[in-house]
């Protein structure tokens, strides 16, 4: 049984179908990536699995449960953890008190999650006081996949965590995420960096139009003489 299992969805945003269809798969201790052109319904994608937009039709299974009419903060229960692209963070707050917040369904003592965030981030463990609008890209981007880890999820879902970053941090956070699957997370990706991302990843799936349009290896793709020259500029 697949962890999660995305069956012939259809959703959008008022009267606008942006999926038509899509399908995909991962399994326990996967990394997928999700490429396809801007528009094409890679963040809807997320945003529908995650429930913060509706499932019109089809269904989501995690961990054997459908969760397609379940709320955002119940699915983040399940262990399923959402990272979005922008406003990730809280800018006003500390470094501390985000990690805070991002425990906020945990009714344990969480200071020891804190603490391994820290080792996990050593970015974060410099000044845990400071402001998290004052941190660059790349730390910002750290202290957001460590907020959604405070929950201990089984599953997390980075939207485009790469983007806007100087290459040497893409390094840093392509790290970073390899060490979170090797600690027993299962990664879902939608990135524009797509040789990046397809690079570490199990399988990969290409949308085009907010339909299923490849599925492959991860490295099947980046060898896929079509798939380079459309998506990956080569």
């Amino acid at each position: 049984m697949a962890l999660l299992e995305v069956s012939a969805v259809v959703s959008g945003y008022g009267q606008t179908e942006i999926l038509h269809g899509v399908s995909l798969t991962i399994d326990d201790g996967e990394i997928v990536t999700i490429i396809g052109p801007n528009g094409c319904g890679k963040s809807t994608l997320m945003k529908t699995v995650a429930g913060l937009v509706n499932v019109w039709d089809g269904t989501v299974n995690f961990r054997g449960k459908d969760i397609s009419s379940t709320p955002p903060e119940q699915i983040a229960r399940t262990g399923l953890c959402f990272v979005p692209q922008t406003r990730n963070v809280f800018p006003t707050l500390s470094i501390r008190e985000n990690l805070e917040m991002g425990a906020f369904l945990r009714k344990d003592d969480f200071t020891w999650r804190i603490e391994e965030m820290y080792r996990f981030f050593p970015d974060l463990a410099l000044d845990p006081g400071r402001r998290a609008g004052s941190l660059s890209g790349g730390q910002r981007q750290m202290l957001a996949i460590a907020r959604a880890l405070m929950l201990d999820p089984t599953l997390i879902l980075l939207d485009e965590p790469f983007a806007g970053l100087a290459p040497a941090m893409v390094y840093l956070v392509l790290d970073r995420v390899l060490e979170i699957n090797r600690s027993g997370v299962s990664v879902l990706l939608v990135e524009q960096n797509a040789r990046q991302a397809l690079s570490v990843s199990n399988r990969g799936y290409v949308l085009v139009s907010g339909e299923n349009r490849l599925e492959d290896k991860g490295s099947a793709l980046l060898d896929n003489p079509e798939v380079s020259r459309l998506y990956l500029g080569g």
